[in-house]
């Protein structure tokens, strides 16, 4: 008898971030391992729904007559304390949690303590919580009240991809790859640039800038305001064949992330064999090998320019590092592995 599970999510599948990025590759990993998957969506407004949003979303989740398995995106399952604890009645529930909610940078005080009450209740009705690295388990287990017996990690998996053959003359070209919102810090990435004008370097950003127009309308002022206009790229979404591209082309990963909970770009940047200099937010220093970069303290622009110049400036080091970058990337854990130890997690629900 196949196996199946509910798979519950806000908003669209298909966004390029690293949460949904996830639950694609996790879904079509459980289907080649004989799961059968009802993907259910639950609408858009998440974390922080919108009255008739939520009432929405919690008559979808209510009127699933099943008892097998639901997977809820923490997106928007910190959002639904009281449907939390109804499902957790009739079904086992299984919250994912890619970074807690109440941690997202830009909240207001009042925001984020009503989030992290509200996820707290949430996770206490669940057979399961799994998380996508180590520091976010932790931080569950120390912060949010999750008993150990509950916890499961799984770490995202990194495609294998063909090493960067970097920049052949010209400027030293930066690859930088998150959505342009408040927590990945590319305010503090431009200030740190700023100080460079003197080096030879040119910097792409690839991601999102339709979330949050007043993150890009200040990123963009920045741009202009530091004179970087011609040596700042910032290109929104690309095809994955333009991303390879990029990467293919590029001599550095750089991203100032305020935090966090595990960092695909990060991983990805690795796969590719590139050195990374980054911050220790969240779970980056779990993820990102010392030897293969420069990580410094979230929000510091004098380190980060410090760790910027060294290695635009050091051929030598950057080569030791991306030798580091190569071998850690023969290390990181795939997506099949990841969607095995996914299903055995579900399993052991009965």
């Amino acid at each position: 008898m196949a196996r199946r599970v509910t798979w519950a999510i806000p908003g669209d599948i298909a966004t390029l971030t690293g949460g949904y990025a996830y639950d694609r590759r996790i879904i079509a990993e459980l289907k080649e391992v004989g799961w059968e998957i009802d993907l259910v969506g639950l609408g858009d407004g998440f974390p922080m729904p919108n009255a008739a949003q939520k009432a929405s979303a919690e008559a979808r989740l209510l009127g699933l007559a099943s008892d097998h398995p639901i997977v809820v995106d923490g997106l928007a399952f910190g959002a639904l304390p009281d449907v939390a604890a109804r499902l957790h009645r009739a079904r086992p529930v299984v919250a994912l949690v890619h970074h807690p909610l109440a941690l997202e940078t830009g909240l207001a005080p009042e925001e984020s303590v009503r989030l992290e009450l509200s996820e707290r209740a949430a996770l206490a009705s669940t057979r399961c919580v799994v998380a996508t690295s180590r520091w976010t388990t932790d931080v569950l287990i120390s912060r949010f009240g999750v008993a150990m017996e509950r916890m499961a990690m799984v770490l995202p998996g990194t495609d294998p991809a063909p090493f960067s053959t970097g920049s052949d003359d010209g400027p030293l070209r930066l690859i930088s790859v998150g959505a342009v919102v408040p927590r990945k810090g590319f305010d503090i990435l431009v200030k740190a640039l700023a100080q460079l004008t003197h080096l030879r370097w040119h910097l792409v950003i690839v991601g999102d800038r339709q979330r949050d127009a007043a993150t890009v309308a200040r990123l963009d002022g920045m741009i202009a305001r530091y004179g970087l206009a011609r040596r700042v790229d910032c290109l929104g979404n690309v095809s994955p064949d333009g991303l390879a591209a990029l990467y293919g082309g590029a001599d550095l990963f750089v991203l100032a992330s305020r935090f966090e909970g595990y960092g695909m770009a990060f991983a990805e940047a690795l796969a590719h064999g590139l050195p990374v200099v980054g911050t220790t937010g969240g779970a980056i220093p779990q993820t990102v090998p010392a030897a293969a970069s420069r990580l410094v303290a979230p929000g510091d622009v004098a380190a980060l320019t410090e760790a910027l110049r060294e290695l635009i400036e050091d051929e030598g080091c950057r080569r030791t590092l991306t030798a580091t970058a190569r071998a850690v990337a023969a290390t990181l854990p795939t997506w099949s592995g990841s969607g095995v130890q996914f299903s055995d997690v579900l399993a052991r629900l009965g």
